[in-house]
């Protein structure tokens, strides 16, 4: 199997770093991967493929970091997308289509009674602790430790620019620890706004770990015996649990939520909804953007939630899912590799289960996406509908070969 170059990619960044700080920045920092391994930009997509710029065709096993649930291009998202953009997309006020996705949103969630649109997932989980002070008037925070919130100074996981005041209010407890949560709560005992949290625990560079029995039953009861707001932050998984939200994959309800990601199916557009009792308090928090009342992605994600209902797609996905995981374990084992996945179906993380640094993954994942399958070696992959039986055939013929490289290179 020919293997790919990333020569024009390297080009790009070259000229990047003489104007942009970092070349790249963020989370699809090359840095984040293998240098000089991976693409740096892409091209196009379509479906569960996309193209770099040198040319090179991906099956996309990272769905851009989350946001592509349906496929690149999906012809019913982009037919009433491209509808809206010539009615209009940024005007002076909100488009009909923002009521029609309130109602939506709070017809599919069984607790929400409000909705809120933005643009990133930071905007709506900032925003909705702000919520939960004003609804309180308490101050404190508490959260996993570990936990990825967004980009924001309370929450991000740089140093650079953070002063001590930023997290002065945040408090930290130990994911499927009930004993260190329930002591946080007895140290700050009457100064505690909210309770921010993801469905599952999905660290960068670690395995993900899924809720202990009972966790989220008594989360909630703990939150609304001391009146605290429990908020989920459902930016990632929302979407490709349960179309109802990840709450109820899990068996809990929080009093607000949170969704970015597979919402807009690539369009930017981030919401947090939220109970009744929430609404007045929602209502004097400010909460604006430039873009944020913009209708196309409005409609982009008034699609997807159309789509994924009528072609059951969660349930798609978590097929999909299942059999990436255990073709993948399997053909490990006939090379005599020991490969795990961890987290959901639709949401996995891999690695190789005998070694505490990512050295074998790093060498497995490079290999395979040179061969045309983009796998990211720290971070948690997504799949979305259009992934196919084909795709994982075209999958496993290049994880084959890369897995006999790890295999002579490291041993079992």
């Amino acid at each position: 199997m020919a293997l790919y170059k990333f020569d024009k990619s390297i080009d790009l960044f070259v000229r990047a770093t003489k104007k942009i700080p970092n070349g790249i920045y963020g989370h699809v920092s090359p840095a984040l991967a293998v240098p000089g391994e991976f693409p740096y930009y892409a091209a196009s997509g379509k479906g569960s493929r996309y193209t770099d710029v040198d040319g090179n065709e991906f099956i996309d096993y990272m769905c851009a970091y989350g946001p592509m649930v349906l496929g690149y291009n999906h012809p019913e998202v982009e037919a009433a997308v491209a509808a809206q953009r010539e009615r209009g997309n940024c005007l002076n006020h909100p488009g009909e289509v923002m009521v029609q996705l309130a109602e939506a949103l709070t017809d599919i969630v069984p607790f929400a009674d409000w909705a809120v649109f933005a643009k990133n997932g930071s905007d709506v989980t900032t925003w909705a602790l702000q919520v939960a002070r004003e609804h309180t008037q308490k101050r404190k925070i508490i959260m996993a430790r570990g936990t990825y919130h967004g980009a924001h100074a309370w929450c991000t996981p740089g140093h650079g620019g953070i002063i001590d005041e930023d997290r002065a209010q945040i408090k930290y407890f130990k994911f499927n620890d009930i004993d260190s949560f329930y002591k946080v709560i007895e140290e700050h005992r009457g100064d505690i706004a909210g309770c921010i949290m993801t469905p599952y625990h999905h660290p960068t560079f670690a395995d993900q770990i899924m809720p202990a029995e009972g966790w989220w039953k008594k989360i909630q009861k703990a939150c609304n015996d001391e009146g605290i707001v429990l908020i989920l932050d459902d930016v990632r998984a929302g979407f490709r649990l349960d179309l109802r939200g990840s709450q109820e994959y899990f068996g809990f309800s929080p009093d607000m939520a949170c969704y970015c990601k597979a919402l807009g199916n690539c369009y930017p557009i981030s919401s947090c909804v939220g109970r009744d009792y929430l609404k007045g308090a929602a209502s004097r928090v400010f909460l604006t953007g430039s873009y944020w009342n913009s209708a196309v992605p409005m409609v982009a994600a008034l699609t997807v939630i159309k789509v994924l209902k009528e072609t059951n797609g969660i349930q798609k996905m978590m097929d999909f899912g299942n059999k990436l995981s255990k073709s993948l374990i399997d053909l490990a084992k006939s090379h005599g590799l020991q490969y795990k996945f961890t987290g959901p179906p639709t949401i996995p993380f891999p690695s190789f289960a005998n070694e505490n640094n990512f050295f074998r993954n790093q060498r497995f994942c490079s290999e395979i996406t040179r061969r045309g399958s983009f796998f990211h070696p720290s971070h948690n992959w997504f799949v979305s509908t259009a992934h196919s039986d084909e795709d994982l055939k075209e999958t496993l013929k290049a994880a084959d070969e890369a897995f006999a490289i790890v295999k002579k290179e490291f041993g079992s």
